[in-house]
């Protein structure tokens, strides 16, 4: 026989157990269990997506906007963490795009990683820096009628590839030595890290401009635009490549057979 005050018993400890798995199920405040959150939902979404929702209650979202609308899954931040992008090296420069005038060339690079979750989005995948060849497609040379003296960056004589150079003959260069004239403010108003080097044109410093194959015309071996047939200290024109705006007058100070200017100061015709 059960003892008086048994009977109650049954219903009460069914009550408790009840009241333990609703506890289990939703867990201590903050946590997730068995079935809830992005890790068991499996997914991490872009944007704003209604769909990309983890088992409730509460409710939770697994999509990129929640973080903004505050209504992430606690485990959002593990279970979907940023992926920011990540890009290869860059290519070589391209030849010019267009021989014979001023033109420019192209260098590239790929992504290996997409941005997800919120990482870093991909910086450009594509440069572009002004360039001259004398040389057609076809390997002919081309007629030269470039005015003014078209400069870049030293650093641009020794990537180009010397083409059309004899094999038994060394084509020699030389150096010409100007002082800059007024030099205009959107010199100094350039983005594209190819042409940062025209932030260092002054006026009244000394440049030195290498005159080398294939800039050089094939009968005189002397470069347009270096002030070789000009008398005294007559002025002329110069035009950063790549730079449309950036252009100026120097004065020739004259001819030397190696360029001894500091780096930011060595450029070469085009």
């Amino acid at each position: 026989m059960a003892p008086r005050g048994a009977a109650p018993i049954l219903p009460l400890a069914l009550a408790l157990t009840a009241v333990a798995a609703v506890s289990w199920a939703r867990g201590p405040s903050g946590t997730l269990w068995f079935r809830q959150g992005c890790a068991a939902l499996g997914r991490c979404c872009p944007g704003r997506d209604p769909t990309c929702a983890a088992r409730g209650p509460p409710r939770c979202f697994c999509d990129q906007a929640c973080r903004e609308v505050r209504d992430c899954c606690p485990d959002y931040a593990r279970a979907c963490p940023a992926v920011s992008c990540v890009v290869a090296e860059w290519s070589g420069w391209s030849r010019c795009v267009k021989p014979c005038q001023v033109s420019y060339r192209l260098r590239q690079r790929r992504v290996l990683q997409e941005p997800r979750n919120g990482g870093a989005p991909c910086p450009p995948l594509e440069e572009r820096a002004g360039c001259v060849e004398y040389w057609s497609h076809q390997g002919v040379e081309c007629q030269q009628s470039l005015l003014p003296a078209l400069i870049t960056t030293g650093s641009y004589g020794k990537e180009r590839e010397k083409r059309g150079v004899p094999k038994k003959q060394e084509i020699i260069g030389y150096c010409v030595q100007f002082r800059l004239g007024p030099v205009p403010g959107s010199c100094q108003q350039v983005r594209a890290p190819h042409a940062q080097w025209t932030r260092y044109l002054t006026q009244g410093h000394t440049v030195c401009v290498r005159c080398e194959w294939p800039a050089q015309d094939a009968r005189s071996r002397r470069c347009y635009g270096d002030g070789g047939g000009a008398g005294g200290h007559q002025l002329s024109l110069w035009q950063a490549a790549g730079h449309p705006r950036c252009r100026g007058t120097w004065e020739r100070l004259g001819q030397l057979r190696d360029c001894s200017c500091p780096e930011v100061h060595s450029l070469v015709f085009l």
